[in-house]
């Protein structure tokens, strides 16, 4: 909970005042123009090991340390002093030995080569670029690297198709060329703000650049690049990869890898205040059942009354909430499956006693203590894991505002103060994902939010938050639910058809554990998180590569996941790259690369597709980690070609698997591409030791495939073919297949063995979709009888900018005209047009739904001639779709509402209209 947004009853004047006065600064800097001073010419070049100095025409020197052959540091000294950031605290390695280079003076240029690298140094001006061994271009400096003012700038020219990602949790899109980024802590938590920033970015010409500073700062992603900081200072680490994996994998390398959270932290948390009786608390102190710390248990005892899969409370809030009787919660929660963790806004003075004698096991760090971000948040952070690790043998688990280069080894980063709005939900989507692209594993936003919401925008948002590593709901600043005085968000609170749906995907959660796991021991190797923009898996796609595709993600190497953002139950735009991809729901095989328009998706389905060749490990269903014995592991199968997955295990709580003591098991699958033939599984021993870990255990499969097989083998032994569901669910081994899965118990197992499926049948790949809406782009306004201009600005273009957050509303602050309404639109070119889709107000106002219409098509607009559909829409903000009965050509398209749903007053409003249809040949 985060003071910006907060009620008036809870006053954060002290803290508001000085994050205030921090951004007016910056905003001073930034305004005062630069006296550009450079380092003038290059004069000399000497080297002691892994360092080269370089000599200028003017007092400035120049550090470049070769931290490996992939990896460089360039320190600038304007005045011939170097200057390190306040204390060592961005990176954890910057010396990996010793490195093999040459250097040559070229005439015109110094030449500095590693096996990865060339860097040239040209003498007059002094400017840089750096190239690979074969020649290839990877950066160059445009202009002299420029100090004053309390600013330095480096600017470099921009290749025709070169993309950029990075810069922390920025909210928005993360791809950004063309964009300028603040890399700067503002607190404001809205689109294009940044609530974590990070000062690095990486190309797809193949490197990265992290900028060793506490400074703020603001990169333009323009030609040329334009990336500068409030200090006259320049230090940055250069990164040089075959791919934006290899670059992020060498950032990490030097600013430290992701944390391995504990297997609870994975699962959905819950903050609140139930200490509200305290004096201090700065709510409402009448709170029903949050009048004592040990009232969280009661809501503990219902999620588990409600099957409801949860994993952690925070149950204090930081601002005044404070707690009691902390063992005896700690110990009662733990009993229920729960873990504890506490929420703090004013430091850890208490955290020896909270972890090493209460039991709690986890910090939320909030902005009343370092909001001010920076080296101030960094540090607060450090000192939460410290606390933690200091008292026991637990992982850390930290939750944390204003992070920055390096946060990503300590906290989860969320997206602060947001709203359960559709339109925050849009960018936190893309937020989310772009996030891993400068290191964060773990990040996230509240559930819902944290003010307002509904049950549609709940259930939504837990959908895709489920395919996260890391989710929490925030309790008591939501709409009122159930009843009065309680604005609870939790899943359980909610009635049918809510509550079993948020059930379902945190139950699908739970029992994806070790394939969530596993992927986030990857993201702590190899620093490639978990929650992958699409440009991760498929660099050399041109759509993955750019905000086409920014409103979905991979959840892994095998889920694709396309959230819902707005209010309708029909998804366009989904993009699958090449391969095949199964719907997770239907079992339908598409081929890629393929877009998706008009996907089913009613409210409790989340588009979610998976890769051909994935193999995904599956829990029994539990409602928190060591619930049940993981007696039987079950392997999820997509036969397509030839695929392997390593699964990862350890006690999933302690820091022992540092030491070793984990466990790794390697299962390789081959399939036929297409057709029929056989697919081999054979899964490896488990290698490796830890405390818990089973001698034995029972294997399933369930393989996806058309028919069913002829025969099934396991260790060379032919398993019988039972004809129910039921002989299966009872017997010890055999197999049976129905709908599309061939499942397969293979029995109990401790060492190698191989499952073998002869004759099985690939299901056929299609690559068949509706057309796209559409594009607005060429749209124009004809005629709108009616529109609110003087008070808001409701003008009719509203209603097709693609922006869900506007609306066209018809007048109201002065005499509203009277029903009906119409709009007509020029859609810049004939289509035959086969389908409207209108999509009501989604600011939570109910006036204007439109009731009864009538939809024309016309090639004038002069002479709509006879409807093309009628009907009248539900009373609800869901997005409504009108097929028409057959497709009708035209330029031009009205849409007339006869009536209000509900009858509430003579108004229209609308927030976004979509039209499908086909263009029409010229000429045609």
């Amino acid at each position: 909970m985060i003071w910006s947004s907060l009620p008036a009853s809870r006053p954060r004047t002290a803290v508001r005042a000085a994050v205030v006065a921090l951004i007016l600064l910056a905003a001073m800097l930034q305004a005062v123009p630069a006296r550009a001073a450079t380092p003038g010419s290059a004069t000399g070049l000497t080297r002691a090991g892994n360092t080269y100095t370089i000599a200028t025409s003017t007092a400035a020197r120049i550090r470049l340390t070769l931290a490996r052959a992939d990896i460089f540091r360039v320190w600038v000294a304007p005045n011939g002093t170097f200057t390190e950031p306040a204390a060592n605290e961005i990176t954890v390695r910057t010396d990996f030995g010793s490195v093999a280079s040459t250097m040559t003076d070229e005439g015109t240029s110094f030449r500095i080569a590693t096996s990865a690298v060339v860097i040239r140094i040209n003498k007059s001006p002094l400017t840089m670029q750096v190239q690979r061994p074969d020649g290839t271009l990877i950066w160059r400096e445009s202009q002299p690297l420029d100090w004053g003012s309390g600013r330095t700038t480096q600017r470099l020219a921009r290749a025709a198709d070169e993309q950029f990602y990075g810069t922390g949790l920025r909210l928005g899109e993360w791809a950004l060329r063309d964009k300028t980024v603040p890399v700067a802590v503002d607190n404001q938590w809205r689109e294009n703000t940044n609530a974590s920033p990070a000062p690095f970015y990486m190309s797809t010409n193949g490197y990265g650049v992290l900028r060793n500073t506490w400074a703020p700062g603001s990169y333009g992603f323009t030609a040329p690049v334009t990336t500068t900081h409030n200090e006259e200072r320049f230090d940055a680490y250069y990164f040089v990869g075959d791919s934006l994996k290899g670059v992020l994998g060498a950032y990490t390398d030097v600013t430290g890898k992701p944390f391995l959270s504990p297997m609870w932290g994975l699962e959905l948390g819950n903050a609140d205040c139930f200490n509200a009786s305290n004096p201090a608390y700065q709510g409402d102190h009448n709170r029903a059942g949050h009048q004592r710390t040990p009232d969280v248990l009661s809501y503990a005892r219902e999620a588990r009354a409600k099957d409801m899969p949860s994993g952690w409370f925070l149950p204090n809030d930081g601002y005044g909430c404070g707690y009691n009787d902390l063992p005896a919660t700690v110990a009662g929660a733990k009993a229920l499956g729960f873990q504890t963790g506490l929420w703090t806004s004013t430091g850890l003075s208490s955290i020896d006693y909270e972890v090493g004698t209460a039991g709690s096991r986890g910090v939320k760090t909030d902005v009343a203590w370092v909001g001010g971000g920076y080296q101030n948040a960094f540090r607060g952070v450090q000192q939460a894991v410290d606390g933690i690790e200091r008292n026991s043998d637990a992982r850390r688990y930290v939750w944390s505002v204003d992070g920055w280069a390096g946060t990503q080894r300590n906290a989860v980063v969320w997206t602060g103060d947001t709203y359960g709005r559709w339109d925050d939900m849009r960018w936190t989507v893309p937020a989310v994902a772009g996030a891993g692209l400068s290191g964060f594993n773990y990040a996230t936003g509240d559930v819902d939010g944290i003010f307002g919401g509904s049950p549609n925008t709940y259930v939504r948002d837990l959908q895709w938050k489920s395919f996260t590593p890391a989710f929490m709901t925030m309790s008591g600043w939501g709409v009122t639910n159930p009843a009065a005085g309680y604005q609870d968000k939790q899943p359980w609170r909610y009635a049918e058809p809510y509550l079993s749906i948020n059930r379902r995907y945190l139950q699908l959660k739970m029992r994806l554990m070790p394939y969530h796991y596993t992927m986030s021991r990857v993201a702590s190797v190899t620093g490639v998180p978990a929650t992958r923009a699409l440009v991760l898996e498929y660099p050399n796609d041109p759509v993955a590569r750019g905000n086409a595709t920014s409103g979905e993600f991979m959840a892994g190497d095998a889920f694709l996941v396309a959230p819902v953002v707005s209010d309708t139950e029909l998804r366009d735009g989904i993009y699958l790259p090449a391969g095949t991809w199964t719907d997770y729901w239907t079992g339908r095989v598409y081929q890629g690369p393929l877009t998706l328009n008009g996907y089913a998706a009613p409210l409790d389905r989340l588009p979610l597709f998976v890769k051909g060749g994935s193999i995904v490990p599956m829990w029994p269903q539990m409602n928190y980690t060591g619930e049940k014995p993981v007696s039987t592991l079950t392997y999820d199968l997509y036969p397509r070609g030839t695929s392997s997955f390593t699964l990862y295990e350890d006690d999933g709580i302690t820091r022992a698997y540092q030491g070793g003591a984990y466990a790794t098991q390697q299962v390789r699958m081959a399939a036929p591409t297409s057709g029929t033939g056989t697919v081999t599984v054979d899964v490896g021993a488990s290698t490796g030791t830890y405390t818990g870990k089973p001698s034995s255990r029972s294997y399933e499969f369930t393989a996806h495939l058309a028919a069913a097989p002829r025969a099934v083998t396991v260790a060379g032994q032919t398993l019988p073919s039972l004809a129910t569901r039921a002989a299966y669910d009872s017997a010890s081994s055999g197999w049976f297949y129905a709908d599309g899965v061939l499942r397969i118990k293979a029995g109990s197992r401790s060492t190698a063995f191989q499952t073998r499926i002869d004759g099985a049948v690939l299901p056929v790949a299609g690559t068949s979709t509706t057309p796209p809406p559409i594009p607005q782009d060429d749209w124009r306004l004809v005629y709108a009888d009616s529109e609110e201009t003087s008070a808001e600005n409701g003008a009719a273009t509203n209603a097709f900018d693609g922006n869900p957050a506007t609306s066209w509303h018809t007048a109201w602050s002065s005499t509203a005209a009277p029903l009906p309404h119409e709009i007509q639109i020029d859609l810049g070119a004939t289509y035959q047009v086969d389908g409207l889709r209108y999509l009501p107000r989604q600011d939570g106002g109910v006036n204007g739904r439109i009731g009864r219409y009538e939809v024309y098509v016309s090639d004038s607009p002069s002479n709509w001639g006879t409807a093309v559909a009628s009907g009248t829409f539900a009373d609800s903000s869901t997005q409504k779709v009108v097929p028409f009965s057959a497709a009708r050509s035209g330029r031009y398209v009205r849409l007339r509402a006869l009536s209000e749903a509900g009858a509430r007053g003579p108004w229209t409003t609308m927030a976004d209209l979509a039209i499908t249809g086909t263009p029409v040949a010229s000429g045609s």
